[in-house]
Parts: C-alpha cells; structure tokens; sequence
C-alpha cells in the first residue's frame, strides 16, 4: 500500500534523530496521514520541538515554526490585509499557518486571544480576515507542543481547542542507551536542520486519500461510538469526549490500519490509539483530580469495561 510505504519513509526519517520512541513516531505520522492535528505535551527537553521540526522536514512542502509568546498577535498567525497606496488597493499578506505543516512551539504561552486565532484554520483549513476567506495550503497539519508543569507566563488551553487536535502525545523519558544516542547525535551535530525530505506533497496527498477510503465495518463505528459514551457516564469524569472524539479514534484508526498495509480497521487499531485520541477531551471532576487521577487511566478503564466487536470477514 502507498500509505504504508509513505509512513515507513517518514517515520525512519525521524527517528534518525528522535531515539528510542518508536510509538510516538508512529502516532505522529498517523495524525498526519489522518490529516488530522497533533499536541505533543510533557515535560522540558524531551524532544517534543524536535519531533515536529523532524515531522515537517520529512515532507517535501513548506512548513513554518511559530514561537508562541504573550506578546504575539493573531495577525502574525493568520496574516493581515494592508492598504497599498501607490496602488490604491487592500493586499493580503499571509501568516505563519500558510504551510503544509505548521509547528507551534509552546502554544500555551499565548493569549486567549491569539489561540483562539488558531480555531478556525484548525477546523476549517481556513482563515477569515477582514471579511475574506482564505484557504491554507492542503495537506495542512498543526504540530503544536505545550510544558504541562510550568504555569507562570502560560495560559491553558480552551477545551474548545484541545477538541481540535486530533492525538495528544507524551514524549516520555528516554531508556539509558536511548539518551546515549541522542547525546552522540547531538554531538556529531546530527539535528532536524540534517534531515532531508523523504516523502513529496504528491505522494502524501495519495497517501492520505488512501487512508480515507479504509474500510470501517459498522461494529467499529459503534464501538468508537460506546467507548466516548462510557467516559461521559464515568464517575470520575465531568463531561466526556464528544462525538468528535468518536470520529477522531475511527480516523486515527484507518490510518494506523493503513501504516500495516491493511485497507481495514479492526478494533486493536481503535483499542492503540484510544488514549491519544479520547484523554485530552475529558474534563475531570474536581474530587478525581485531587485524588490524581488521570484522564489516560479513565480512558484505560474504560476500554477494560466496553467490549470489542467481533468482526468477520474483510473486519477481521
């Protein structure tokens, strides 16, 4: 299949220089054949800038990196209409999300205001100034990463954003000889600026209609559909994953069927990317939190607790 040939370019491209985490390589390229956004959250200097930087490098289009900061404004995300005088007409200069692959690095550092500049082109692939509508390039991928331990200078992100980002990831510390690897790499100055593309905008393109034509039998949209049910009734959650959360497992899964050159998803795909996918839409209740409990834990408990379809045939 052309989609699993796509993602073993990719992901063997990356993890020339991300080490050791060969899932979260995985579960980023999906979002990326699922045309789908990414949020890459843990703790300082674990390579979650790098990952993206790695991600939109691997590709063959354009891609840009905004450093989100209190300061920065929506303009400078979606672009502004100027007057030209000599020419006596409005121009449009387009923003950062004009690229195939946006990198936004810290994105919990900006405003309210200037985040919420990000829903529209997140949802739509659009940006609307001044009255105009303007589409941003296709494929078109947010890779946005946040520090989840550092508060000061730092504004969360709405729920309404978060319901945007197709997976949600964690880095995670690397196994001895993994950091071994990642120190002589950075030594021999082997970084993200080193790698070349791996894959063009054509064959992406493909790749990801690919993905879109998967076959989904009934029974796995009805389980996507009783796993986000049962986080809504959970007695430790305050409101759970809406029916965005359902189409997102069901998309994550076809592209991760198609990352093992299968046309068809079966319920294990759904089962491997339902943390991902479903964790950061639930917002817990107050006495959950206090007794720490984690979103991932409920989203474990509850595919423990919902059965998985038995399909057959072409489902199996």
């Amino acid at each position: 299949m052309r989609a699993a040939a796509v993602f073993s370019a990719i992901s063997d491209n990356v993890q020339l220089v991300v080490r050791g985490k060969p899932d979260v390589v995985r579960l980023a390229v999906v979002a990326m054949l699922a045309q789908g956004h990414l949020l890459v959250e843990d703790v300082p200097g674990l390579g979650k800038t790098t990952l993206a930087r790695c991600l939109a490098r691997s590709i063959g289009g354009s891609w840009s990196r905004i450093q989100f900061t209190p300061d920065l404004l929506p303009g400078d995300i979606t672009g502004v209409t100027v007057y030209h005088q000599k020419d006596e007409k409005f121009t449009f200069h387009p923003g950062a999300v004009f690229a195939n692959v946006v990198v936004a690095d810290e994105i919990n550092r900006g405003t309210p205001k200037t985040q919420s500049a990000m829903l529209e082109v997140m949802s739509e692939r659009r940006v609307t100034v001044d009255g105009q509508s303007h589409e941003v390039p296709n494929p078109f991928l947010v890779v946005a990463t946040q520090n989840p331990i550092e508060m000061e200078g730092t504004y969360r992100l709405p729920e309404a954003q978060l319901d945007r980002f197709l997976l949600r990831l964690s880095v995670g510390y690397p196994e001895i000889a993994d950091e071994v690897s990642i120190i002589m790499n950075n030594c021999s100055g082997m970084d993200p600026d080193r790698l070349q593309p791996v894959v063009d905008i054509a064959a992406l393109v493909e790749a990801i209609n690919e993905v879109r034509v998967s076959y989904v039998d009934p029974a796995i949209c009805e389980y996507a559909a009783r796993l986000t049910a049962a986080t809504r009734i959970h007695a430790s959650v305050r409101f759970g994953a809406s029916p965005r959360g359902s189409i997102a497992l069901v998309r994550a899964g076809q592209a991760l069927a198609a990352t093992a050159g299968r046309a068809f998803v079966t319920p294990d795909d759904i089962k491997y990317v339902a943390v991902s996918a479903l964790a950061h839409r639930l917002v817990l209740t107050a006495e959950a939190e206090l007794k720490q409990i984690s979103a991932a834990s409920v989203v474990a408990e509850v595919l423990a607790s919902t059965p998985a379809p038995a399909l057959s045939g072409a489902g199996r």
